[in-house]
């Protein structure tokens, strides 16, 4: 009953009209065009809240795309290219035959809009205030609009037609076809579905939205989802009776921007954005389903977030995707690609069963539904673990307490979630303790007795060849010492990639697009063929001295052997003659230096916020968590990249790895960066991890204010050193001065204040003053108070 007094309620609502608004459009005529560069100006809606143009994303292509152009996040809403980026210098054209036509910069061509070639009585483009980018006649008729080839969103005054397809993006960033599709079948359902990806065919319905039965259907009924402009999603049959409401809404479109987007995650949103409010977000006002990790089963298929994977709900946004115990994710960049085993699997040989081996990770609320091969009932969960560890293939058993059943799984787990509607316990099969080798199988006894003698023989065997091995590897292994160009040099680290030169070559198209310089190493943009067109930063030591074999053998050694998600990740590397790489993931937003100083605005306070813990959490694992000690020595801007979603990832490990990271301190010669270095470096004092905290605290300082370190050209002379004018500020209660237009961090003054005196305790002359890396984030926290520092006294030499 109550479902239909909504419909009723709603009814007349629904059905006002549209009402047409007489405006004026900066019409785009023949032989206008646009180009691929970072600073394009785009073809913007007369009131300019949308743009149509190029825009620039993380891997550093660029997408042809209408977006929202008064908000900061610049939410794209439409896009022509998303599966095949368009390289910087691309162009795009209204022709003279009135076609919209990319033309890539190597040459290719792609017909955006439709494909008659003369007398399409196109008469001029225009960038719509609706979001809809048209080629209209001259009596302002649309010929070709962006509204009829939609990609992920609907906007306000469109309309989806029967077999009209969104498709969800393959990630928050990367704008090609993803994993599901929403479509409008003929029977006026919309229906969201899993694709057989990579091919855009559907797989698996895992979400319908039905029209109401009460009225008949027509056979040939024309169906449409209308997004009318009051903000009201639904469906009407031909003679425009609702079907069905998808999304009834009193938020007005007058004070609030509306989209609704097909997100990579498989669920449809309803999202709104006040206007008039630089320093808001998208808030969701609808979501289908409400739950896709427990209504996303597929019967083949890895589920919402792969193979081997947990889908864990989160209602206010995207779906979060975690691997059980002792698994990792094949691809951290995509995690919706599943989990492997992080570990060596239990051997299937009937004299090795390795049963003592392994054990199990209990998992409560947890759930792999489908794919069970074996079922037991009644059994005790000791009784369920035991049948399990005798059992190679048996990858988790599921025990379900309450019916004493026990079912069996195997590799790969498909549909994994966690809800806590999962009354049952999964028994994840893990390794034990650091185990990775398989034991020798032992005979039995009666073997033994039978076959003493081959026995003895076996082991003089063995004697006599590791003797040989043992020469034979002392002469090989001289011989490669000597030449100083085998990958053996190289310190041991797991899953890194040896690439050879000619690969690296090829990747970085010769060594052409430069990312960076340092004071040993050039850093290059490449693209791994092997690799799906990974983006990778690839960076080639300049000279090959033995001070660089160093740095390359240490920063291979060092960053190798870590793994944070505030650490830059090592892919691989290049140890081939004469040639020293290596191959670093690609960070898309840059580094810290060009996000504080590179605009003209002062970013987000509570992303910078989140940059300064990331920070402060990569340090405080490299001094303590990792398997060995590591300073940093050269904390700085450029070395903090910002990858897809703005989190800290400490980089640039060349100088760490000169030092003895073994111990607690050093008394190596200088190294770092000017302005960022403690004062023991210049005193030729023993060098610990309070020189990175040194470091860190002077970064922070840049952070809060946005501002470098040092400005020559200060207005006021007591301004020039960020430190000094700081500290002056705070002792005088004047820190307001620094933040003039950042509006985020003076209604946040109590944290920034907090923050300000956290810096300066950590450039404190004298490093004992200074706190631990792992106390400064607990004060960032907030779990340590933070009291009234000292004066930091000694600020930096220049």
């Amino acid at each position: 009953m109550a479902f239909k007094l909504l419909y009723a309620s709603s009814f007349l609502l629904l059905l006002l009209p549209i009402p047409t608004i007489a405006q004026t459009y900066p019409n785009i005529s023949f032989g206008s065009s646009l180009s691929a560069q970072e600073d394009s100006s785009p073809w913007a809606s007369p009131s300019g809240e949308f743009a149509f143009g190029f825009r620039k994303l993380s891997n550093d292509g660029f997408i042809l795309a209408i977006w929202f152009d008064k908000i900061p996040e610049k939410t794209i809403v439409w896009s022509a290219n998303g599966n095949n980026l368009a390289p910087k210098g691309s162009t795009v054209e209204l022709n003279t035959f009135g076609q919209l036509v990319l033309n890539y910069a190597s040459g290719e061509q792609t017909l955006i809009s439709h494909d008659q070639s003369k007398d399409t009585g196109v008469a001029y483009a225009a960038m719509l205030d609706t979001g809809n980018f048209v080629l209209a006649d001259q009596d302002s008729n649309n010929l070709w609009e962006s509204f009829d080839q939609p990609t992920d969103t609907i906007l306000p005054t469109q309309t989806l037609s029967i077999g009209s397809v969104l498709f969800a993006p393959y990630t928050a960033t990367n704008y090609s076809k993803g994993r599901f599709q929403l479509t409008l079948e003929s029977n006026g359902s919309v229906v969201l579905y899993t694709t057989n990806f990579p091919l855009d065919s559907t797989n698996f319905p895992y979400k319908r939205i039905e029209p109401i039965t009460s009225n008949s259907v027509d056979a040939d009924s024309a169906f449409q989802v209308i997004f009318n402009q009051s903000g009201s999603i639904y469906v009407t049959d031909s003679k425009g009776n609702i079907r069905t409401i998808v999304s009834d809404t009193t938020v007005s479109v007058q004070d609030f921007y509306h989209r609704a987007t097909f997100d990579y995650d498989g669920v449809f949103r309803h999202y709104t954005y006040p206007k008039n409010n630089g320093s808001s977000v998208w808030s969701t006002l609808l979501f289908i389903p409400k739950n896709i990790c427990w209504e996303l089963k597929e019967e083949t298929g890895g589920g919402a977030c792969g193979f081997n994977s947990i889908c864990k709900q989160d209602p206010k946004g995207p779906t979060t995707c975690e691997c059980p115990k002792n698994y990792m994710f094949i691809d951290p960049n995509d995690e919706r690609k599943g989990c492997k085993q992080n570990f060596l699997p239990q051997s299937c040989e009937e004299a090795s069963p390795e049963t003592d081996l392994f054990g199990f990770q209990a998992m409560l609320n947890t759930d792999w539904p489908n794919g069970d091969y074996e079922h037991f009932q009644p059994v005790t969960e000791e009784w369920c673990k035991q049948i399990c560890l005798s059992d190679c293939f048996c990858a988790i058993a599921i025990y379900d307490g309450s019916r004493s059943d026990c079912w069996k799984k195997g590799i790969p787990l498909s549909n994994g979630r966690m809800d806590l509607s999962v009354g049952w316990t999964s028994l994840v099969k893990i390794r034990l303790g650091n185990s990775t080798r398989r034991p020798l199988a032992i005979p039995d006894a009666k073997t033994q007795r039978s076959s003493n003698l081959t026995l003895i023989g076996s082991v003089l065997m063995l004697i006599v060849t590791y003797l040989v091995v043992a020469i034979i590897t002392y002469v090989v292994v001289s011989r490669s010492y000597s030449r100083k160009a085998k990958v053996s040099d190289l310190y041991p680290v797991i899953n890194l990639k040896c690439f050879t030169y000619l690969e690296l070559k090829l990747a970085t198209s010769g060594f052409k697009e430069v990312l960076g310089r340092g004071a040993f190493a050039t850093v290059y943009k490449g693209v791994l063929a092997s690799d799906k067109g990974k983006l990778v930063a690839v960076k080639r030591l300049d000279t090959v001295v033995r001070e660089n074999d160093w740095e390359f053998k240490a920063e291979v050694s060092a960053i190798g052997g870590t793994n944070h998600r505030n650490l830059v990740k090592l892919q691989g590397f290049c140890n081939e003659g004469q040639h020293r790489i290596l191959v670093y993931e690609f960070m898309s937003n840059g580094s810290l230096a060009g996000f504080l100083f590179g605009g003209e605005s002062r970013p987000s306070w509570y992303r910078r916020r989140d940059i300064a813990l990331g920070t402060a959490r990569g340090l405080s694992y490299l001094h303590g968590e990792c398997s060995s000690q590591i300073i940093h020595c050269d904390i700085k801007p450029q070395n903090i990249l910002l990858d897809d979603s703005f989190t800290a990832r400490i980089a640039d490990f060349g100088v760490a790895k000169l030092l003895k990271t073994d111990q607690t301190r050093t008394t190596t010669r200088f190294r770092g960066t000017k302005g960022y270095v403690a004062p023991e470096w210049y005193k030729s004092l023993p060098v610990t991890v309070k020189a990175d905290v040194y470091s860190y605290g002077v970064l922070l300082l840049e952070i809060i204010f946005c501002r470098k370190n040092f400005e020559a050209d200060a207005e006021d002379e007591d301004q020039m050193i960020l430190a000094d004018w700081a500290y002056n500020c705070y002792k005088q209660q004047k820190l307001h001065l620094l933040l003039q237009n950042d509006d985020d961090a003076i209604d946040d003054f109590k944290t920034v204040e907090k923050y300000v005196m956290i810096s300066f305790w950590c450039i404190q002359e004298d490093p004992s003053m200074r706190p631990t890396m792992k106390i400064v984030t607990q004060m960032l926290e907030g779990i340590v108070e933070v009291s009234v520092p000292q004066n930091p006294s000694s600020l930096y030499a220049i």
